[in-house]
């Protein structure tokens, strides 16, 4: 029996692409049939990174276009190029072995009247398109270190001013000059787009941004910047879109994984950003894992996000609005985060959750412009099954003019520990609720581990909550020696408290505080490690609280 010989027939396949022949294409978006392959080296690159291989590839593109559709294929060798402007029908596919590099010139990419729109691959009004294969796309982005002359309102700074720290911080080669910051991708009302497999490293800008999108499929990719350096070096940014699905992939970047907003306006005009999945990621950041854009100026809604791993990273969750959007309807699961700090210029303190609202104003730390709209809102948000190791405080925030409400939280373990030696560390309850309609905690657990930090606090702090179910707690304050609570309520109304377990060591689990609480009611809960169960501030009426089938410390 004559063996196969794997040598050879690859030899052939690639001999048969290079010759045009017709290659069956089964890519995302793609009709089933054969699709004709154009192969760069046909059309003047030669795969050496030296030369300029930008206008090969752009007329491998623009005839794959004429011929109604087609494969642009970069078979293994190193490409150098400037924008290339994609076209309907028309999928790239990168080889392994290959490398597409972005020029190292700004002026390659100088193509746009609006800068923030550059690219290596750029695109709008598209439709049925990929970029696939198992190569690699790199940014060629570097960083050089210099004090900060950005930062003005931000906390960080401040801190790292008082402390007299360092303030040096990482910058793109060129900033302060350059205009041109290209982004790996960029796609503009596009529908029916894939990507699929290929790896992009070291973008100058967000590395993928698309803006108006729908049908949009991006699976098993791998996007790589530097975690210490890659300022403004998102990994994907949705604006916009509908219809889109992230899956299998890994995204390790010095600003933010993925990114959800409403609102660039230089881009054009704003829509929806919904009906978005993320599953089976694996997310690394110096700055959040995932990101609902303090940008957000209409409505983020029905996100699903699912299956991850967080690693290596400083913020896990973070959903904020500063220019009076809405996020609603979003469910997270089956989540893992490993958390810790990063340098002072990064935003975040190791933290989990971060919900915020805010006035524009009161993000820059302002006086208030009549003009600008109200605070934005956010409701119905499920977040349940994470395992979570951190070194800060998950804050859960509303507006004193727009509550959160619709909130549920349920079986999260939190391990949380910390780095004392941060001078921007602010950190005070392991997790924080304030402004909210309507909470569910169910099946929440905090575990305190070394080094402690000296400013911890409660486990649970709860502060202006209209209608608090708790079912199923267990956890101790970080400093019962010191009398304080496990959990504090203040200005709470119509709360039910069951299932909740004092640990051993606890002093005072429960206090109940501000003279607005009413309608506390504490059923079947299990005290009997408490010292003391709870305790009723002044304040509050003693009828406002009812205790019922509790399992008490003996006399």
């Amino acid at each position: 029996m004559r063996r196969f010989d794997w040598a050879k027939s690859m030899m052939l396949f690639f001999a048969f692409l290079a010759a045009r022949s017709c290659l069956y294409a089964g890519n995302q978006g793609q009709s089933r049939g054969m699709m004709t392959v154009f192969n760069v080296k046909e059309y003047g690159a030669t795969g050496n990174k030296q030369n300029d291989a930008g206008s090969a590839i752009q007329k491998a593109i623009d005839a794959a276009t004429a011929a109604g559709g087609g494969v642009v294929y970069l078979p293994p060798g190193e490409y150098t190029s400037g924008t290339l402007r994609l076209h309907s029908h028309v999928n790239i596919y990168i080889e392994s072995g290959a490398t597409l590099f972005a020029s190292e010139d700004p002026a390659a990419f100088d193509s746009q009247k609006v800068k923030s729109k550059d690219a290596l691959f750029f695109g709008e009004d598209l439709e049925d398109i990929s970029i696939g294969g198992r190569g690699t796309v790199d940014g060629q982005a570097k960083y050089f270190w210099a004090p900060d002359t950005i930062e003005r309102s931000f906390l960080h700074k401040k801190l790292i001013v008082a402390s007299g720290k360092s303030q040096m911080r990482s910058y793109p080669v060129g900033n302060g000059t350059r205009t041109v910051y290209p982004h790996l991708i960029w796609l503009g009302r596009s529908k029916n787009v894939s990507i699929t497999g290929v790896s992009f490293v070291r973008s100058f800008s967000w590395t993928f941004a698309f803006y108006d999108c729908s049908r949009v499929v991006v699976d098993a990719i791998y996007i790589y910047t530097s975690l210490h350096e890659a300022v403004w070096a998102d990994g994907i940014d949705i604006v916009s879109c509908k219809d889109v699905s992230i899956s299998n992939s890994t995204i390790e970047t010095g600003d933010d994984c993925i990114v959800f907003v409403c609102g660039i306006d230089e881009w054009g005009p704003t829509s929806p950003c919904e009906h978005i999945t993320v599953t089976n990621c694996r997310l690394s950041s110096a700055s959040a894992a995932i990101k609902f854009s303090e940008g957000n100026n209409l409505v983020i809604r029905d996100i699903l996000i699912t299956n991850c791993a967080i690693f290596d990273s400083n913020r896990g969750l973070t959903l904020q609005i500063a220019t009076g959007g809405e996020i609603s309807n979003v469910v997270i699961s089956n989540i893992t985060m490993d958390l810790h700090r990063f340098d002072w210029f990064w935003a975040g303190d190791a933290n989990a959750f971060n919900f915020e609202i805010r006035r524009q104003s009161e993000w820059n730390d302002e006086a208030r412009n009549p003009n600008e709209p109200g605070p934005g809102s956010i409701h119905n948000v499920i977040i349940r099954d994470v395992i979570i190791h951190c070194q800060g405080e998950s804050t859960i925030y509303g507006h004193p003019e727009s509550w959160l409400s619709g909130v549920t939280l349920e079986n999260i373990k939190f391990f949380i520990s910390s780095n004392p030696d941060s001078p921007y560390d602010t950190a005070k309850n392991a997790m924080s609720f304030r402004w909210i309609n309507d909470l569910k905690l169910r099946n929440i657990e905090v575990n305190w581990q070394r080094p402690g930090y000296d400013k911890w606090e409660s486990a649970l702090s709860l502060e202006d909550i209209d209608g608090l179910h708790v079912d199923g707690f267990s956890g101790i304050s970080a400093r019962p020696e010191r009398d304080l609570p496990a959990v504090i309520l203040d200005r709470v109304a119509d709360a039910t408290l069951r299932n909740m377990d004092a640990a051993p060591g606890t002093n005072l689990f429960l206090k109940i505080v501000g003279a607005n609480t009413h309608n506390i009611h504490l059923v079947g809960n299990d005290f009997h490690e408490a010292k003391v169960p709870y305790r009723l501030d002044p304040d509050v009426k003693t009828e406002g609280v009812t205790a019922a089938d509790n399992f008490m410390p003996s006399k």
